[in-house]
């Protein structure tokens, strides 16, 4: 995703997410619903971390803001029989899905950086550094935290990854070599046609 097919990218990633909750989260709710549903959790979690983390990520990528639980847990509302108590996804998986989106946002941002978009990949930045941070203080205190505890080293890893790649583009930026076919007349490469591959 790029500045330049922000909207159409934002617009399939909607209509993959509605088809993702029509198809298989609707039919984990309708499966579980009524029943002792964390005795199964590990059946489920891992597709409930991933749908947490396509969600965030879309949210982010629309407005720059985090899409909270209660948020997402709204949205599973009109899937339940309103008889029975409603399937919501708990703090846990939610947050081992956050701890995926980070390495999602990493990507993001070493593909804005590669596109020049160097502010942007700053705010994201900005955005897994505060997400690790307020983790750190919140997973010493969780019970079952092993699987947590390792998602917190990769997303050190990619808050490390984010950081080195904006600070490089600040230290070596007057180094930077425009691509070929640059019309900047400070180039030495004026002229020379771009290559299509």
């Amino acid at each position: 995703m790029s500045k330049y097919n922000k909207v159409e990218v934002l617009e399939k990633a909607k209509k993959d997410l509605e088809a993702v909750t029509d198809q298989y989260v609707s039919r984990l709710v309708r499966e579980l619903q009524g029943t002792d549903f964390w005795k199964l959790r590990r059946a489920y979690s891992p597709g409930i971390q991933e749908y947490v983390e396509a969600a965030t990520f879309c949210n982010f990528c629309k407005d720059g803001t985090l899409l909270k639980l209660d948020e997402i847990n709204n949205t599973l509302l009109p899937l339940s029989d309103p008889s029975l108590p409603p399937l919501q996804i708990n703090i846990l998986d939610y947050l081992l899905g956050l701890a995926d989106l980070t390495g999602e946002l990493m990507r993001l941002a070493i593909g804005r950086i590669s596109e020049g978009e160097l502010e942007f990949a700053e705010k994201i930045c900005r955005f897994v550094r505060d997400i690790y941070r307020e983790l750190t203080l919140v997973v010493p205190h969780m019970d079952d935290s092993s699987d947590m505890k390792s998602k917190m080293d990769i997303m050190l890893q990619s808050v490390m990854k984010i950081e080195n790649a904006c600070f490089s583009v600040h230290v070596r930026g007057s180094e930077y070599i425009p691509l070929l076919g640059s019309n900047d007349p400070s180039s030495f490469l004026v002229g020379v046609p771009d290559i299509e591959l």
